[in-house]
């Protein structure tokens, strides 16, 4: 596995797991938060973020974070395995809550500078309504991709313990230049 795609709710894991996933396997991280996001939650303009997330995709390796309907179609093709993290919404609720206490004055590693942890009705809204509406949108854009990635749903702890044991636990060694 060289490009894993980890998607699922807000609060659902995604960032603490694609994080995880990257160390063991030594692969490159990237929070499409981070490439999604300007400082004060200006969001990027939908062409530059197409061509920036076609550009990230394209790399030969990679471990990525995030949901962003709208590029799957680029990533998707790219990817070996998808991972869905699909926890109960009432658990997503309740870690998106603990989630804006822990950064109420830190800034959260996957988002970039200026955007501080926030909730608002929208954004609960959204969480409460990924199973019905995000949740299908993502099974048919798998169904869909040409080539089909792998696909694997986390729903509990127990889930994402048995994937991680599938890793290593330690980082393969770096790799030395050949001279």
């Amino acid at each position: 596995m060289r490009r894993i795609l980890i998607v699922g709710s807000a609060g659902a894991g995604k960032s603490t797991l694609a994080r995880e996933v990257a160390r063991r396997l030594g692969l490159p991280l990237i929070h499409l938060d981070r490439h999604y996001w300007r400082a004060g939650w200006i969001p990027a303009a939908d062409g530059d973020f197409r061509s920036e997330v076609a550009a990230l995709a394209a790399r030969p390796c990679w471990v990525m974070d995030g949901n962003y309907g709208g590029t799957l179609d680029l990533r998707l093709p790219r990817a070996d395995l998808l991972v869905l993290c699909d926890p109960p919404r009432l658990l997503c609720l309740a870690r998106v809550l603990r989630r804006r206490w822990v950064h109420r004055a830190t800034p959260r590693p996957d988002l970039p500078a200026g955007c501080p942890e926030r909730i608002d009705l929208q954004f609960l809204r959204y969480v409460w309504r990924y199973p019905a509406r995000s949740r299908p949108r993502i099974i048919a854009a798998l169904a869909a991709a040409e080539p089909r990635p792998a696909f694997l749903r986390l729903r509990t702890r127990a889930d994402i313990r048995a994937f991680l044991a599938t890793l290593p636990a330690e980082p393969p060694p770096a790799r030395r230049p050949r001279p």
